[in-house]
Formats: structure tokens, sequence, C-alpha cells
């Protein structure tokens, strides 16, 4: 009966959570505490000012971007399973993660598809499942700032188009997206080492 198990019994669902996300107890648990200190007047969820208040966020060019992910379907406020859930994409993916997985199982959120569709949707701001020139643009434009001219910007958005655009509508799909990204190593650059 050590300590970990009355810390776990404390977190909500936790099993559940562990399953769905991979993360260890410990990590849960220090995920759990984080998450309570946002939620500074304990109203047992987050809304996007509580994220803002996350340092690394509010410094981060795609900042609102990824703070808007935490928030689906426009929902006001995310519980501690949909917290998670968000951050297990940055999870780093671990030998256990790539050993054949059971074909009932959903895939792993911190699978390379996973992370691949968690960036795409950074890109595709107005949801409809292609990255447009204009979208590819905005982003562009929160990334380098006024450190590049926008001539410069609109021909880097694009080259990246049109390299990425294998069926010629002009814009970027997801497994073109996939297709243009296959060399990067997606699980090494959209890891957080602490989320173990």
């Amino acid at each position: 009966m050590g300590s970990r198990s009355s810390h776990a019994a404390v977190i909500p669902d936790a099993d559940s959570i562990r399953r769905e996300t991979g993360f260890s107890q410990a990590s849960l648990l220090r995920l759990y505490h984080r998450f309570r200190a946002l939620d500074r007047n304990k109203k047992g969820y987050l809304s996007r000012m509580d994220l803002q208040q996350i340092g690394a966020l509010a410094v981060n060019p795609l900042g609102d971007r990824i703070i808007e992910s935490f928030f689906p379907d426009g929902s006001q406020q995310v519980d501690f399973p949909g917290f998670v859930r968000v951050l297990a994409h940055f999870r780093p993916v671990e030998d256990e993660d790539t050993e054949t997985q059971d074909p009932k199982k959903p895939e792993p959120l911190n699978s390379r598809r996973n992370k691949l569709h968690y960036a795409f949707q950074l890109y595709d701001l107005d949801r409809d499942g292609k990255i447009s020139r204009h979208e590819m643009l905005q982003v562009l434009r929160l990334m380098v700032g006024v450190q590049v001219t926008e001539e410069q910007l609109e021909n880097i958005a694009d080259r990246t188009v049109q390299e990425a655009d294998e069926d010629g509508d002009g814009a970027v799909s997801f497994v073109e997206f996939t297709k243009s990204l296959e060399k990067m190593d997606v699980e090494q650059k959209m890891s957080i080492r602490i989320l173990k």
C-alpha cells in the first residue's frame, strides 16, 4: 500500500486515462498537480485564460492555436481527461508504444499519425480538411513575424503548397501533408521529454 496507489485514487478515472493516453502513473500524477495549479479558482476545469498562464505557450508563435486545440468544437472549458488527451500527443514514443498493437485497440495518441494529425490541425484554420495557401500564409506570419517580407512569405507559402499538393487542387490534404513530412522525425520533434 504505497503512496502511489493512494495518489492515483485522487485522480478520477486514472486507470482509464492511463490506458487511453499511455502516461505512467507518476506522469499522470504530475499532470494532475499541474492541472490543479492552473485551475486557480478550483473550478474543476480549465479555460483559455488558465492555459495562457503557461509561459512556454505565451512565447510560442503558435501558442494560441495550441491553446485552441484543447477546446474542440468551440467548447469553453477542458476537464482533466481532455487536458491529458491533448498532452498525450507530445508524449515521447517509447519501445512499448511501437510494439505490435492489438488491431482492436485505437492507435496511441502519441503515434506518428496522430502527432501529424495534431500538427495538421494547427495549420487547417477553417477545419475543412485542407491547408490552403491562405492558411499556410497565416501560420507562416505567426511563426516568422516581421523577420521576412510579405513577398517572401507569399513565395514560401506558394512553394510549400505547390510541393505538397499532389492532386493539383491548390491545397494540402492530410495525406499530402503526411507524405511531405515522411523524412522528418516527427516523433522526436513533437515530444516533450517530461511527458513520459
